[in-house]
């Protein structure tokens, strides 16, 4: 039994001027509980889209009057993420791949087998459903895009500040998304109508940034030929995002200090006080208690800084939300480019969901950025990816192995070779090694021994990842809350 059509998924529509063809498909989605409708050619399809569409459309390539490209494109401009299967004889091979090229979901080549036919229809209705249901939440997006429980709480502190105007320090790694937590923090807080102004400290020159700061008096110095306000002045009323505050000067530390302590500054070259009313948000991927430790950041205005910390934790902390963020990068993107949006394959969703993502969100959007240029088809498969992408597993993989060290199994060291890349074959070649190992030594239970190992290996790598969080680890291990639990406490776990 195939699985039924479900609630709110509308006809697959069937063009083809063959009546068996169209019996044929009719009858096969019918005894899958798929719903469909026939056509016995294109300009019918045409008439009807003026009112309703399908959920997927299954066109031949050649048909008496418009054709199946025809249809093709004309469907594509009116409705350009609807799911087209072109189908077409063998002999029209380079047609089909034309119109795979044009925005077709897939070809099926004639004869085709049902149970296959089917089963491609299928895959197009749940992309289908799934990019309508993305396309729902795209319609309003919030500022901030997450499910991942370290991002709850993110979400959790900005709702518990969103009625104050205390100081906020954010920290996290580059391109974890400081600023628009930022931005998010003044949009919820009582000064969301006035302005938000945003400084990088590490992206002005040492010499101006206090300039760029608090502003300057005309002939302050050389080259100042008109009063300038700050961004503290900009900012009046509403919030100053600090970013990178750990690349402040020391001198220049010290007249924030005085801000944030007397609630009054001057112009560069000034004498008249100016009252500072701004909210005051930083953000630094640098650990600034080391940098107070180390004596180039000072103590005392870590410590105004630092009335709330919110961490904003790294992609990889939230591998759960890169689909959710890659599908919103694509619409982005495509948007911007006035484009039919990319979708990532299975494969390369799983793909790069493994991905280190140094760069963190700010990355994968550069790398939806890139698909939605380079790709070349609208489903976007491993080998899609850019190559430094694809080399970037392996070498994480590569970098993860001691170099020129050992892997050790029950406390049998296994040589891996020197700055080895391994392949998904290469644990299973360890692992065959060590059972001949213990086979030959005579091993008693060695199945089972291989086994507690092996589970409580990927448990204690889950939960490290996760930093020890059960349910986020059995989430991502595909198995339940009570079974981890369970293993927990058979394996020894517990400590």
């Amino acid at each position: 039994m195939g699985r039924p059509g479900g609630a709110g998924v509308r006809p697959v529509w069937i063009v083809d001027d063959d009546r068996s063809i169209r019996w044929v498909l009719e009858k096969a989605l019918a005894r899958e509980n798929i719903p469909c409708r026939a056509f016995g050619g294109a300009q019918e399809v045409l008439s009807e889209l003026e009112h309703e569409s399908p959920q997927v459309l299954v066109s031949d390539i050649r048909m008496p009057g418009v054709n199946g490209t025809e249809l093709l494109r004309a469907v594509k401009r009116k409705h350009p993420a609807l799911p087209v299967i072109i189908m077409t004889a063998f002999s029209d091979l380079d047609s089909a791949v034309s119109s795979f090229q044009g925005g077709a979901f897939e070809y099926l080549p004639k004869p085709f087998d049902v149970d296959k036919a089917v089963e491609l229809i299928r895959r197009a209705v749940d992309e289908s459903v799934r990019e309508s249901q993305a396309d729902e939440s795209l319609s309003d997006v919030p500022e901030i895009l997450g499910q991942a429980p370290s991002m709850q709480e993110v979400f959790r502190a900005i709702g518990r500040l969103s009625q104050s105007n205390v100081t906020v320090l954010l920290t996290g790694e580059s391109g974890s998304g400081k600023e628009v937590v930022a931005r998010a923090l003044h949009k919820h807080s009582p000064r969301s109508q006035m302005p938000f102004i945003a400084l990088n400290m590490a992206a002005i020159p040492r010499d101006l940034l206090e300039s760029e700061l608090f502003g300057h008096e005309r002939g302050a110095f050389t080259g100042a030929q008109a009063m300038r306000r700050g961004r503290f002045e900009q900012a009046e009323g509403g919030t100053l995002f600090l970013d990178e505050i750990g690349d402040m000067p020391s001198e220049l530390q010290t007249r924030l200090l005085r801000v944030l302590s007397d609630g009054t500054y001057y112009r560069v070259g000034g004498h008249q006080p100016i009252n500072a009313d701004a909210r005051v948000i930083a953000a630094t991927h640098q650990n600034l208690e080391e940098r107070v430790r180390q004596g180039s950041f000072r103590e005392d205005l870590y410590h105004r800084l630092n009335v709330i910390k919110l961490r904003l934790p790294s992609l990889r902390e939230r591998r759960e939300d890169i689909a959710l963020l890659a599908r919103h990068f694509l619409a982005k993107s495509a948007a911007e480019l006035a484009v039919d949006p990319k979708r990532l394959s299975d494969e390369a969703l799983a793909f790069i969901s493994q991905l280190p993502f140094p760069g963190n969100v700010r990355q994968l959007e550069n790398l939806c950025h890139w698909l939605t240029v380079l790709a070349p088809a609208q489903v976007v498969k491993v080998e899609d990816l850019p190559p430094e992408v694809r080399q970037e597993t392996a070498s994480s993989l590569a970098l993860a192995a001691p170099l020129g060290g050992a892997v050790a199994v029950n406390g049998a060291p296994l040589p891996v070779p020197s700055a080895t890349v391994w392949s998904d074959q290469d644990w299973l070649t360890q692992l065959t090694a060590e059972v001949e190992r213990r086979l030959k030594a005579g091993t008693p239970d060695v199945m089972d021994a291989l086994a507690r190992e092996f589970e409580a290996t990927v448990i204690r790598t889950a939960l490290k990842h996760t930093h020890g969080r059960r349910i986020d680890a059995a989430t991502r291990l595909g198995v339940g809350r009570n079974t981890i639990t369970r293993k927990i406490q058979d394996l020894g776990l517990e400590d």
